[in-house]
């Protein structure tokens, strides 16, 4: 809800007391419309409103709910209760909200009770130029004192701060931050732009108990450098983005971290060795991202579930008795590689595995360890890896996954532009390869995204068929697996655009499905070929 409803509310109750005047003869001039009023003076935060002029007008107090005898005949808001009147400014945005509490003695008590509270340029009616010219600035100054005179903090629920200028930064972020952490505060969420200057958040406003009612902490762009231990005993989500911090400053943050289950670290480049300490024993999830300098991870959390990481080298892994982690999304270089080598023995209840490489060894290795309760399986090997080493990989080295894998029922593969580079199985006189016999008792649904004529991708599809009698839907796209940006669903009528030598391939792909697959598969089977469009992607081989 915000001014246009409001004015609705005020025509509708002034239309009213007109039809009651006029009923007895009587018929004021109309006041002004809202739009119109004069501003009130320089005393209350309410975006650009603050700078206006101090003046005196009768119309300003026909709007402050009985500041004059003129005010008590016309009251322009309607008789509600005040619960009510505190819920309808709690719908508002921030910036509505304070505007509203400039014109209504009502909304103004509301407002001191507004429970979510946003500094930015736009809540603050800021333009670029807002701390280069002196008047502003002064003029900003006083809006943020003044927020803490009209809004104390009290009753404060969730703070968002959003500033890109350094400057704005650097005079009011702190003072920003004494008004809004406050006891009782849940969620906390600040971002600052990016300079090498960084912004140093005041953490010791989380200590001596300020911070034991946060439940979410989202950090952006700063520097966070506790020397002690902190008291978030509530915090439930963390969040940090390209903050400044080390395992050791880290580890002050966590220690009394009890209730966290859900921990981010992004391109967090200070981290050299993240240890999750055995006392955040409610951790869910783990997502580490981008992280550089990072080499070691050790988890002692034992209700770890959820483990998802990203980077462009592969760090030494330690889960220590994390008993109870089921989903394991790695993005990195020879991840096929190392999660076949390495995971089954530390990972014994593993459930989902997606794994997602840059650049891949010759061939997964064969490693006589399981994953016994192994279901979904994803891997993707993106074009670096066909540019590095994807001619000489054998997709069927993946069946090592099959093998160790008993209660496997899903299986997602997205050899990506890889598979263009390997020999093709078209024109080659030696046929197929056959491969030893093994049986494939749960798998049901397999997908291959980025099918070609390669010929050892052929020859792993021949032989998840000739091995799993349970199979019952197996699907081979021949695109690049861009379904969302065809024709039939795309704005423009149009497809993705790809080059010339996918669509090719794709046709090699469909020709190789004919000759090698098509005839195998089982009647029960519900088989799904995905082409390349015929309107949109026309190329003759």
């Amino acid at each position: 809800m915000g001014l246009p409803a409001l004015e609705r509310i005020i025509s509708m109750q002034r239309e009213r007391r007109r039809r009651q005047t006029r009923a007895r003869g009587k018929l004021p001039p109309p006041p002004p419309p809202l739009s119109q009023l004069p501003r009130p003076p320089q005393r209350i935060f309410c975006g650009s409103i603050a700078s206006a002029p101090k003046r005196k007008s009768s119309a300003l107090h026909l709007q402050q709910d009985g500041n004059s005898q003129g005010a008590k005949r016309m009251k322009y808001l309607p008789i509600l209760p005040e619960d009510i009147w505190w819920h309808i400014h709690s719908l508002m945005p921030m910036l509505d909200a304070a505007r509203a509490a400039c014109v209504s003695r009502t909304f103004m008590h509301s407002w001191r009770r507004h429970t979510s509270l946003t500094f930015s340029e736009k809540t603050l009616g800021m333009d670029e130029s807002v701390c280069e010219k002196d008047g502003k600035a002064r003029d900003l100054t006083y809006k943020v004192a003044n927020i803490s005179i009209e809004h104390p903090g009290i009753g404060v629920k969730r703070v968002r701060i959003e500033f890109d200028d350094y400057k704005t930064r650097a005079y009011y972020l702190d003072r920003w931050l004494q008004i809004a952490i406050t006891t009782g505060i849940e969620e906390l969420s600040v971002s600052s732009s990016m300079c090498q200057k960084r912004f140093k958040f005041p953490w010791s406003l989380l200590s001596e108990g300020s911070g034991n009612s946060i439940r979410y902490l989202d950090l952006s762009w700063c520097a966070f450098r506790p020397t002690v231990r902190l008291g978030l005993r509530s915090l439930t989500q963390l969040t940090l983005f390209d903050v400044h911090i080390s395992e050791t400053e880290l580890a002050c943050l966590l220690d009394n971290s009890f209730s966290l289950q859900q921990l981010t670290l992004m391109w967090c480049s200070k981290i050299v060795r993240l240890k999750i300490p055995p006392l955040v024993q409610q951790l869910i999830t783990l997502e580490v991202l981008g992280c550089k300098r990072l080499q070691a991870i050790e988890i002692d959390a034992q209700t770890l579930s959820k483990f998802f990481f990203c980077g462009k080298q592969l760090v030494q892994l330690s889960f220590g008795e994390a008993l109870h982690l089921k989903t394991v999304d790695m993005h990195s270089r020879g991840a096929v590689c190392d999660a076949r080598a390495n995971l089954p023995s530390s990972l014994p209840n593993l459930e989902t595995l997606s794994v997602y490489s840059y650049c891949e060894a010759v061939s997964t290795p064969m490693v006589g360890s399981k994953f016994p309760f192994l279901k979904h399986l994803t891997v993707k090997l993106a074009a670096a890896a066909a540019a590095a080493a994807a001619p000489d990989y054998d997709y069927c080295s993946l069946i090592s996954f099959f093998d160790a894998s008993p209660s496997l029922e899903t299986f997602f593969l997205n050899a990506f532009l890889g598979s263009m580079h390997h020999p093709s199985i078209l024109g080659d006189p030696s046929g197929r390869r056959q491969m030893p016999e093994h049986r494939y008792d749960k798998l049901k649904n397999v997908t291959i995204v980025g099918f070609s004529s390669a010929k050892t991708l052929v020859e792993l599809t021949c032989h998840i068929l000739d091995s799993s009698k349970s199979l019952e839907f197996l699907t081979l796209d021949a695109t690049q697996g861009y379904d969302y940006l065809r024709c039939s669903v795309n704005r423009s009528g149009k497809c993705f655009p790809v080059s010339r030598d996918v669509i090719l391939e794709g046709r090699r792909g469909l020709l190789a499905i004919k000759k090698y697959i098509k005839g195998n598969v089982p009647p029960k089977v519900k088989f799904t070929i995905v082409e390349p469009c015929s309107q949109c992607h026309v190329v003759e081989l």
